[in-house]
């Protein structure tokens, strides 16, 4: 499977801009011969569109999703993208998976980050959204998530391939380590893709850190943007490719409870 990432600058508050440009980058995927587009946490509303956040949530049911799909039936594509999600009587920070008219699929964070998002949404429980796509398994988390390992581990369980991750990193201390180690240890210790797909930028609130990457299971960095710049990365996604990283590193299968 081909992966496409866009690292991208969203405008906060401003819905219409922010799909607009994930639909550009679904036709641009799509010419590249990508069958999934990941986009960043929050990518539909802006992560940090502070108040506005909630005033823009939408259920599934949507708008915003109803505009993604229609794009993913015009490119041919699937498409991931973090939008803010009301339901149940509360806002969740959730990504919907989205292929042509098949039904969409939506991951509800489970770790919130920081007062800030503490503020904004409910947190959900923990569990394992898992998609079967273009022949491989991929598993949804959102940015914080993925820095606990037992996470990553759940769904490699399932048996995922890949784990796509919508962020909104921001820039600090420790950013670089976070995208550029951490992220491909846990592609690593699980034997599985995992695709960090950041913002870039800055807005009124936050200022982003780039460095989105795509990792491989023998830790490995197969694409990766800078820390300023919009970039759709590409990446072949092919677990056959890696038999022998498996082969040696078999944590999954020594994996003791």
């Amino acid at each position: 499977m081909r992966l496409a990432a866009l690292q991208m600058r969203a405008v906060p508050g401003d819905r219409d801009a922010n799909l607009a440009r994930i639909e550009r980058a679904a036709r641009d995927a799509a010419g590249r011969g990508a069958s999934l587009l990941i986009a960043p946490e929050l990518a539909v509303t802006g992560y940090g569109a502070g108040d506005a956040v909630r005033a823009l949530a939408e259920p599934a049911d949507g708008d915003a999703v109803a505009r993604l799909r229609a794009a993913s039936l015009d490119t041919g594509i699937a498409i991931l993208a973090g939008f803010a999600e009301a339901a149940d009587g509360s806002v969740w920070n959730s990504a919907v998976f989205v292929s042509g008219d098949a039904a969409p699929v939506v991951y509800r964070k489970s770790h919130l980050y920081g007062d800030y998002e503490k503020s904004l949404f409910r947190p959900a429980a923990p569990s394992a959204v898992v998609i079967d796509h273009a022949g491989t398994r991929l598993g949804i988390l959102i940015c914080y998530d993925v820095e606990f390992p037992e996470n990553v581990r759940r769904l490699a369980q399932a048996g995922c391939a890949l784990v796509a991750v919508p962020t909104a990193l921001p820039v600090s201390d420790h950013d670089a380590f976070i995208a550029q180690s951490m992220v491909p240890v846990r592609a690593f210790e699980n034997q599985i893709f995992v695709a960090y797909v950041n913002h870039c930028g800055a807005d009124e609130r936050f200022a982003y850190a780039g460095l989105s990457t795509i990792a491989a299971p023998d830790g490995g960095i197969l694409a990766s943007a800078d820390r300023e710049d919009e970039e759709l990365l590409i990446a072949e996604i092919d677990p056959s490719a890696y038999a022998a990283s498996a082969a040696q590193n078999t944590y999954l299968r020594d994996l003791t409870l």
